[in-house]
């Protein structure tokens, strides 16, 4: 498994070749000299650092990389659709299948970061699952359980939810009115990370929380599903319309942590993916390549989350020691994507 432990800054390739030491077949290990990519990031800082390691892997192609710039679901699906931004690696399908008609006549998903494995759902204190026997989110319908999860005295229990233009708040609304909870459970929508800080202060002070989250995120290695923290299950699953041939994969087996098993949280587990311009990627079979082979363990992402958690910040140092530790992988792929470019 990658360590944090090891990271050092990375090392451009090119400081280590002599001027004069660039021959033919070292431009062919540059398929990218010369080109700009305009490349974008989620601003859930929690995918960052594969959209690092992604850039500092085209950087050794010999790209330019402008960027990442941090932007909304909306935007940077409309940007990529438009050939305004070439790429990112934080699609989360089928979380974001909700955008595919504004890109899907001129941009693609191609490869995956991690598949399968990023869950979604509601996670409560283990203890107050324990206290007021919670199972599902009809449970905070009782006004027991509203009253001890009202941390703003407004007589609705407070959640943790997602900011304005993130896929996972569409789906939170439609929960909300799917399972009548509009009377009990207040969303929060500020800032995220902030938001969970503050629960997580609520929570070592032995107050009631209710949040959602995702995986990979550093909230669960934070509040560790099983120990501190539980998976609730949804009363029945009822997702958004485009979402609902998806039913099946919204309940899973084997959640660690979960009040259930099989549990059923309500969100389909997605696929964490590049999306790219297809014209683009046309015009740079080496990117196509290397988008197609790449992937990082969703265990690595865990740690560097934990690692940002707890005050390191260096994602360029973290990315360059990943690909040091991986540098027979990260070559194979480089290969790839140069044998592409021929």
């Amino acid at each position: 498994m990658f360590s944090l432990k090891n990271a050092v800054p990375a090392v451009a390739a090119a400081a280590l070749l002599s001027a004069g030491s660039l021959a033919p077949a070292a431009a062919q290990d540059t398929p990218g000299e010369g080109t700009t990519v305009q490349m974008a990031r989620a601003t859930w800082d929690t995918g960052w650092f594969p959209a690092e390691i992604y850039k500092q892997m085209l950087e050794e192609l010999g790209y330019t990389v402008e960027g990442p710039t941090t932007l909304d679901n909306p935007p940077f699906y409309q940007a990529v659709s438009q050939g305004d931004i070439d790429f990112w690696v934080n699609g989360w399908f089928p979380l974001h299948n909700t955008y595919r008609s504004t890109f899907e006549d001129t941009a693609e998903i191609v490869g995956a970061v991690a598949e399968g494995g990023a869950l979604e759902g509601y996670l409560v204190d283990k203890a107050s699952v324990e206290e007021f026997d919670i199972k599902t989110l009809d449970d905070f319908k009782r006004d027991d359980v509203k009253e001890a999860f009202d941390r703003n005295n407004d007589g609705k229990a407070d959640l943790v939810a997602c900011p304005p233009g993130w896929g996972c708040e569409v789906n939170i609304e439609h929960h909300l009115d799917a399972y009548e909870l509009r009377d009990h459970v207040n969303p929060i929508k500020a800032g995220y990370s902030a938001s969970m800080a503050d629960a997580i202060a609520a929570y070592e002070n032995g107050e009631s929380i209710l949040f959602y989250t995702w995986t990979p995120n550093w909230t669960v290695n934070e509040l560790v599903p099983g120990e501190d923290v539980m998976w609730i299950e949804v009363p029945e699953v009822n997702l958004p319309e485009d979402l609902m041939d998806l039913a099946d994969a919204a309940t899973l087996e084997g959640v660690e942590g979960c009040v259930n098993d099989p549990c059923t949280l309500g969100f389909p587990a997605n696929d964490i993916v590049p999306v790219a311009n297809t014209a683009f990627l046309e015009e740079n079979p080496a990117v196509r390549a290397l988008l197609e082979t790449a992937s990082i363990p969703l265990p690595d992402i865990f740690a560097q989350n934990a690692a940002m958690n707890d005050g390191d910040d260096d994602i360029e140092g973290q990315a360059a020691a990943w690909i040091e530790e991986n540098r027979d992988l990260v070559d194979g792929w480089l290969e790839e994507a140069r044998a592409a470019a021929q």
